[in-house]
């Protein structure tokens, strides 16, 4: 199971919104509301929809903006609520 690692700052984040041009509003589990890249190694192998748990990669240079690096799929949120990473 992939969880997020802190040393690559690395933070969950849930799609609050579709942007449309691989980008997604994301509400991080810090409290910062980031807009979200997908980037095109990962665009047609990850449908993402509102709803859905991602793992977000903030960027250094604006905090701002970050890129999805990985989605959950329903049995993996499950596990991670029971173990504590989901509020």
């Amino acid at each position: 199971m992939r969880t997020p690692r802190k040393d690559r700052n690395e933070v969950l984040a849930t799609v609050a919104s579709l942007l449309g041009s691989k980008r997604v509003t994301l509400q991080c589990m810090d409290g910062v509301i980031r807009m979200g890249r997908i980037p095109g190694s990962k665009k047609k192998r990850m449908w993402i929809r509102e709803g859905d748990v991602v793992i977000a990669n903030p960027w250094e240079v604006q905090n701002s903006k970050a890129d999805v690096t990985w989605k959950y799929t329903r049995p993996q949120i499950e596990w991670l609520e029971r173990k504590g990473y989901l509020d």
